[in-house]
């Protein structure tokens, strides 16, 4: 027992903003009460398509016991539920009021559906009319006016591979995935800091680890299990600290429901807040360094042995004024001395980040000065010490390692003539040799007119990107739209600019021959298909397969496979990181690519071996009078919501949280109605007091995205701009 951890004295927290556990296990129970069997054999005999901490049924690999989460919970439905009355998507008018949640509750899409310009809805199909007519449209258009985008919903390593593979075989270098729109600056950038674009480290490295900094990342909402984790480390020793505009409450104290200690007193998480502007780390970072610097804590001989670029670095470093660094980090110079004092005095740190790091016009920056922190102490290759970007679904670290990405070949290879020929002589036919369109890419080529078919497997543009009425107007405007899903999403219900097309997609549990997904750690995970598909659902890589044959069938045997073992044979041929899948079989068959740890002894797969520091420098501040805007998210799985208030916070859907001094300075009470203005954009919310850094806010994604620029985005890793400078007006 460690009563100095406790959160407090009342049992369960009972009265405290937290999550109720334990009633959304029985709501679960309640939900699922149809199909309870099938329930049982999905959490038993599956790998979660939650958020990518990953598990093998109830357990994982990093500590004893069982593993299961609320946001595992909350897309179960979605896996349980029977078939749509396709009768009911006769009449879209009738739906479109309808919001994400009630139309996911009208069931499973079970059958091919087909929307015609100028009729009030869908019409069944079978299987072969839907995907000629897709494949009709694909043959009589330039593969240039093709794309393809992916999103992380519960998609497996197999289902990207084909996916890519097909794009590329039609010629086209439109494909993409959610990585763009989430990590993208953290592969990238990490790519050329340390060679890998990974987590450098494994879960069990929290119980090594003497520090845990969380830079922009609310794992609580993230990875939930992860809180365990870091309860579990933290009677052991563990430090916490917290770099974010918000004191989230849930990284004070929270609740783990599964160890009685916790459950009773709750856990105080963090030892230290760091508050910072949104858009503030970098600034941050580099006053850091100059205290370190200062100090004497940076490690001279990793620096000498493994590094290259400390001069430059130091150099920027040394001339930067503690006023600017005080005023682009929106800190104190006392509180990055204190934060590099505690760092200092770690001998190992994993320094972990999410969104509120890379959702930024200079996201790869960002992720470049957390870099440079971690390697100016050389934590980077040691048991408890890396970089850890959390993946919040579990599909995108594999979606960019199988080559669905516009930028990169399997195995993350970077696209160019020579790794484009080397994989044409695998494949036997051409592979594109330059970069297709990212995911926001295609919708304003779309805007402009210029695709002909937009092809969606799972996703939803509509929410997922800025200005969503832009979005509208471009998917109004593709001749063919079509959606490869499991349930019916808002985007569905735009008319056609020609034709929509829906096909029903099996479920990973669902999928024949199973399936793998890549953790956050770099584990893949093979999963075996426990349930059979709802209605007339196709494994998804199956339907791409079908289609090339429709499309070309004189040279689709060169994309033809007859299972999932073929996909994971091919997989291991051309991604050798993933050599072993071949041979997986059984649930929790698995391998973790590059190992424990990567970079250990201060190796790195750069051209000369070392790792890189980079020169990075804070962007401007935003006029004065103007509040930075942040977009965060509540109870939800990417856009899938599924509660109007966020436990976690107490927050309201349509809340903008501001700080109290904020709310004073504007004449504005706690609760009371305003209209947030950007350049772009307004919208209608209620001011909600919160403990945030003065002149910052915090609204949540999607509904903010009327706030959103479209075109705005990270020029190197094209991840679309998901924070806004805006005013507030009361009223």
């Amino acid at each position: 027992m460690r009563p100095d951890l406790w959160a407090g004295w009342k049992p369960n927290g009972v009265g405290e903003v937290k999550p109720n556990h334990y009633r959304e296990i029985f709501r679960t129970v309640w939900e699922n009460r149809d199909s309870l069997p099938r329930a049982w054999a999905i959490l038993t005999k599956g790998v979660c398509d939650g958020c990518a901490l990953g598990t093998a049924g109830l357990h994982d690999w990093t500590i004893d016991g069982v593993h299961l989460c609320t946001i595992r919970l909350n897309l179960l439905r979605l896996n349980t539920m029977g078939a749509l009355d396709p009768h009911v998507l006769g009449d879209v008018s009738a739906l479109r009021a309808k919001s994400g949640k009630e139309l996911r509750a009208l069931g499973r899409l079970a059958h091919p559906m087909v929307r015609r310009r100028g009729e009030a809805g869908f019409r069944r199909a079978t299987w072969g009319e839907a995907l000629d007519l897709v494949a009709d449209r694909i043959r009589r258009s330039d593969p240039a006016r093709f794309a393809l985008y992916l999103t992380s919903r519960g998609l497996t390593n197999e289902t990207y591979y084909v996916a890519q593979k097909l794009v590329r075989f039609l010629g086209s270098p439109n494909i993409d995935n959610a990585a763009r729109v989430c990590h993208a600056p953290s592969t990238m950038a990490l790519k050329g800091a340390i060679g890998f674009g990974a987590t450098t480290v494994s879960y069990t490295d929290l119980f090594a680890a003497d520090l845990v900094v969380l830079f922009g990342s609310h794992v609580a909402n993230a990875q939930p299990v992860m809180m365990k984790y870091l309860f579990l480390a933290r009677k052991q020793g563990l430090r916490v600290v917290v770099v974010n505009p918000f004191r989230e409450p849930a990284l004070e104290r929270y609740w783990v429901p599964s160890n009685p200690e916790s459950a009773i007193f709750g856990t105080r998480i963090t030892d230290e807040f760091f508050p910072i502007h949104t858009g503030g780390d970098i600034g941050f970072v580099l006053g850091v360094i100059k205290a370190m610097m200062a100090e004497g804590t940076v490690d001279p001989h990793f620096i000498a042995a493994h590094t290259e670029g400390w001069p430059e670095l130091r150099a920027e470093v040394e001339a930067a004024e503690w006023s600017d660094l005080e005023l682009a980090s929106g800190s104190t110079r006392d509180d990055m001395e204190r934060f590099a004092r505690m760092y200092g005095e770690a001998r190992s740190t994993i320094l972990i980040w999410s969104m509120g790091v890379t959702q930024h016009v200079f996201g790869s920056d960002n992720v470049r000065a957390i870099a440079n922190l971690a390697l100016a102490r050389g934590n980077v290759g040691r048991p408890g010490a890396g970089l850890m970007p959390i993946r919040g679904h579990s599909g995108v670290q594999g979606g960019a390692e199988m080559g669905a990405y516009a930028t990169s070949l399997p195995g993350g290879i970077a696209l160019d003539g020579e790794s484009a020929a080397r994989l044409s002589a695998e494949y036997g036919f051409t592979v594109p040799a330059h970069r297709g369109l990212s995911a926001s890419e295609m919708v304003e080529a779309a805007h402009r007119g210029e695709l002909d078919v937009l092809y969606s497997c799972g996703g939803n543009f509509l929410e997922v990107l800025p200005d969503p009425h832009q979005v509208r107007a471009a998917l109004e405007r593709v001749p063919l739209r079509v959606y490869q899903d499991v349930v019916v999403t808002t985007q569905m219900l735009i008319d056609p600019g020609e034709d929509v097309v829906l096909l029903p997609a099996a479920t990973r549990y669902e999928q024949r021959d199973g399936g793998t997904e890549t953790t956050t750690e770099r584990r893949v995970v093979f999963g075996p298909q426990v349930v059979t598909p709802v209605g007339a659902a196709r494994t998804e890589w199956e339907i791409f397969l079908d289609l090339a044959r429709r499309v070309d069938p004189n040279r689709s045997h060169m994309i033809e496979f007859s299972s999932g073992e073929d996909i994971r044979a091919e997989i291991a041929r051309v991604v050798p990181a993933y050599q072993g899948v071949e041979s997986f079989s059984e649930l929790g068959d698995n391998l973790q690519w590059g190992g424990e740890r990567l970079g250990e002894g201060g190796r790195f797969p750069t051209p000369d071996g070392k790792a890189h520091f980079a020169v990075v420098r804070p962007p401007p501040p935003p006029e004065p009078g103007r509040f930075r805007l942040s977009t965060r998210r509540g109870k939800q799985f990417n856009t899938m919501v599924f509660s109007d208030r966020d436990p976690l916070t107490g927050m309201g859907r349509h809340d903008v949280l501001m700080a109290a001094t904020d709310l004073e300075a504007l004449g504005l009470a706690d609760g009371a109605s305003v209209t947030v203005r950007s350049a772009h954009g307004e919208l209608a919310a209620v001011a909600r007091s919160g403990r945030i850094r003065p002149g910052n806010l915090q609204a949540f994604w999607p509904e903010a995205n009327v706030l959103l620029a479209p075109g705005v985005r990270d020029p190197e890793a094209l991840i679309p701009e998901y924070n806004a400078v805006v005013e507030v007006i009361p009223g």
